[in-house]
């Protein structure tokens, strides 16, 4: 892309200077239309130049999306291999040491938790590439939301901090006409953030509840909350935040994506609000919600 980039430039500069040329000898062999050639010239290189801004930006763009891209194979291969491992270690020394019931099942415990993270992983991959596809239509149900919200959070609970606290608000026997598979990622890819950037053994506050005729469910962390330059792009595909060659947390770049893209055809939103005094807010609202 550096290549490209280069010839690019170098084309440009002898576009512009040939441009300068052919004027040059246009006014030169034809005085008396010096003022019209200088002004139609002028119009020409100022659209030329506009072209190359944009196309500038469009290759900039590409060569962002590609570095991305190289990111989201980077760390989807990073996460399938170290649960991968984890599970084939415990496994191994339950076959070669003699342990009692209890060593076991902690083993077992803990590699049916691995299970899970990839289970949860590849169901974002193939969720996301069903939703690159336009017609794709997501299947809709009657389902009870609020016992959806509750599975979820006590399954992430178990996975996460003993001390942890996933304390949830959540008004009961809310159904909700929408994918129950596509909205049970979105809670579990909004929890799961928060926990992920939240400080260890923080507390994360998930609330659902009707207001008037909207539905509101809300997810709300106290980590170091989210630059407001990087509120417009999380929610782009393989986008993450901070800096790539320093950031420690895990992840793929799709979560925010398929939240996104599965409100949109939910016909709901959502946006990103400062959680004082410090962390940030998700809140998705199911307009015109009817129970």
């Amino acid at each position: 892309m550096r290549r490209a980039l280069f010839w690019f430039y170098v084309l440009a500069f002898y576009a512009i200077c040939q441009l300068f040329a052919w004027g040059y000898m246009f006014i030169k062999y034809v005085p008396d239309r010096k003022g019209m050639i200088i002004g139609e010239g002028m119009i020409f290189i100022l659209i030329f130049i506009l072209g190359i801004i944009r196309l500038k930006n469009h290759l900039e763009k590409e060569r962002n999306y590609s570095q991305q891209q190289h990111n989201f194979l980077l760390s989807v291969t990073h996460e399938l291999k170290s649960p991968l491992a984890s599970v084939k270690l415990y496994l191994q020394t339950i076959l070669k040491r003699d342990l009692d019931r209890e060593q076991q099942k902690s083993f077992l415990s803990n590699s049916l938790k691995d299970i899970e993270r990839l289970d949860y992983l590849v169901e974002n991959v193939l969720l996301a590439t069903k939703l690159e596809n336009r017609s794709f239509n997501l299947p809709k149900e009657d389902f009870d939301f609020s016992s959806l919200v509750h599975e979820v959070l006590d399954r992430l609970q178990k996975n996460s901090c003993k001390t942890e606290m996933l304390r949830g608000d959540v008004e009961p026997n809310i159904i909700l006409h929408a994918d129950k598979f596509a909205i049970t990622n979105v809670v579990n890819n909004l929890v799961e953030n928060a926990i992920k950037y939240s400080p260890p053994c923080a507390t994360v506050e998930v609330k659902l509840h009707k207001k008037d005729n909207d539905l509101v469910f809300t997810v709300a962390d106290h980590g170091q909350g989210i630059a407001e330059d990087e509120k417009r792009l999380i929610f782009n595909k393989f986008y993450r935040v901070g800096n790539e060659s320093t950031r420690k947390t895990k992840g793929t770049g799709l979560g925010l994506y398929i939240v996104k893209t599965v409100l949109q055809k939910h016909n709901a939103t959502i946006r990103v609000k400062e959680n004082q005094p410090s962390g940030s807010i998700f809140e998705v609202i199911f307009e015109n919600y009817a129970s």
